[in-house]
């Protein structure tokens, strides 16, 4: 980050990242080998990404309070089982040399990629949910493990969470997303807080990308996109796909 274009440069790429999760999710596997290639050193970039991913899934908690679409207790369950992985996984996270990290990264996002691309259907229709009893247990031992992932590096994890919601929790997309939104929000909370005690966290900059990702959220949850969702999916494969090769062979 020695020039001063990079700043409106991360808000450009915050509104991006901002914008495509709304629509279609998965996009923080942009803004992190961004912020890599800028001259972030790999496990600052994942640290100061949670900034962003902090203040994105707070605006989106009170976004889906105000709507009266809340799962009060059970996000807070799945948040607080999520939070105790989330502090291991960031913990493993700051330890790891840069080059296995990049390298991992991009298998990751390969791995993301195959998801978007041949995910099962997400059906819309209300479904009869299972929140409770040992479907509530077995969600938090889920949880705890999906917590160790995105303490580690977060990245496109969404897609995860929503499948795992509508087909063993059996709840709708909008629930499912509700859900997501404040389990994500309580888990970075603490994965942040071990990227700051680890001095791994540039906040003038996760300030500036947590700019634009507000700004990139707030503009596509008030616009109407015919064939948005293809557009941006095809956008974000793509995109994906070239930093995975950047970051695997060019490290």
């Amino acid at each position: 980050m020695e020039h001063w274009y990079h700043y409106p440069l991360l808000v450009v790429v915050g509104f991006v990242v901002g914008f495509i999760n709304t629509i279609a999710g998965g996009a923080s596997l942009i803004s992190l080998p961004v912020l890599i290639f800028l001259g972030l050193p790999p496990s600052v970039a994942n640290g100061t990404n949670r900034v962003a991913i902090a203040f994105q899934t707070a605006i989106g908690v009170a976004g889906f309070k105000s709507k009266g679409v809340s799962t009060f207790p059970f996000n807070v369950y799945l948040g607080i089982a999520a939070l105790m992985g989330s502090i291991l996984g960031a913990s493993i996270a700051v330890d790891i040399r840069g080059e296995t990290f990049n390298r991992i990264l991009a298998i990751i996002m390969i791995a993301v990629v195959l998801i978007i691309v041949f995910k099962p259907k997400i059906s819309l229709e209300n479904v009869e949910e299972r929140l409770t009893g040992k479907y509530l247990w077995l969600g938090m031992l889920a949880f705890f493990f999906i917590g160790i992932y995105g303490g580690f590096i977060n990245a496109g994890i969404g897609f995860v969470i929503l499948l795992f919601l509508h087909y063993f929790h059996k709840m709708s997309l909008v629930r499912a997303n509700a859900t997501k939104v404040a389990v994500v929000c309580i888990y970075t909370l603490a994965a942040l807080a071990v990227f700051v005690f680890n001095d791994k966290v540039i906040w003038k900059v996760g300030a500036v990308l947590a700019l634009g990702n507000g700004l990139g959220a707030w503009f596509s949850s008030r616009v109407s996109v015919k064939k948005g969702d293809g557009f941006i999916k095809t956008f974000l494969v793509v995109m994906v796909v070239l930093m995975a090769i950047k970051l695997w062979f060019f490290t």
